[in-house]
């Protein structure tokens, strides 16, 4: 009886990480317990750097030619990170926007060369006056993307390794 409770309870911690994110799973899926607070991930990017993370929160952008990236942004402070995925490996679908999401990858800091930060600089007050990002569309011309946080001169985002798409 005694090895029986054990094993119940033993089965029912390890079910409580598979149930907390249920949805359609992209990549690898989600397989950390616990995400970092996006305000949290930005305020202290240096302590992350390298690191394998797990963020939760709203897709408010995909791309829109190949789905190989996503932003998921905290509901409350309206923060973002954008998780960067190999093109065709996975594909997050464009009609996700809205939706929740929990995405892992490994964290990274991309120094930005100084022609680089003047176009994310140009980059975000062309999305606020409702322009495209980097004037011509989406590409590899606008490595920061518009939400993606420039801090120091340099970008943040997370090479994605996978993703759980709720609803």
């Amino acid at each position: 009886m005694k090895r029986f409770l054990i094993l119940i309870t033993v089965l029912c911690f390890a079910a409580v990480p598979a149930l907390a994110v249920d949805g359609e799973s992209y990549g690898e899926g989600v397989t950390l317990d616990q995400a970092i607070p996006i305000d949290t991930l930005i305020e202290n990017a240096d302590d992350y750097v390298g690191k394998t993370v797990r963020i939760d929160g709203v897709i408010t952008g995909v791309c829109k030619m190949r789905g190989c990236w996503m932003q998921v942004t905290d509901k409350e402070s309206g923060n973002g990170v954008r998780i960067k995925v190999e093109d065709g490996v996975i594909v997050f679908p464009y009609d996700s926007m809205g939706h929740e999401a929990a995405a892992e990858g490994v964290f990274e800091a991309i120094k930005l060369t100084p022609e680089q930060l003047e176009k994310a600089n140009a980059a975000a007050h062309q999305h606020e006056d409702g322009k495209t990002c980097d004037g011509e569309g989406e590409g590899e011309g606008n490595l920061a993307g518009c939400d993606a946080p420039v801090v120091n001169e340099y970008v943040y985002m997370i090479k994605g390794t996978g993703a759980v798409i709720k609803g």
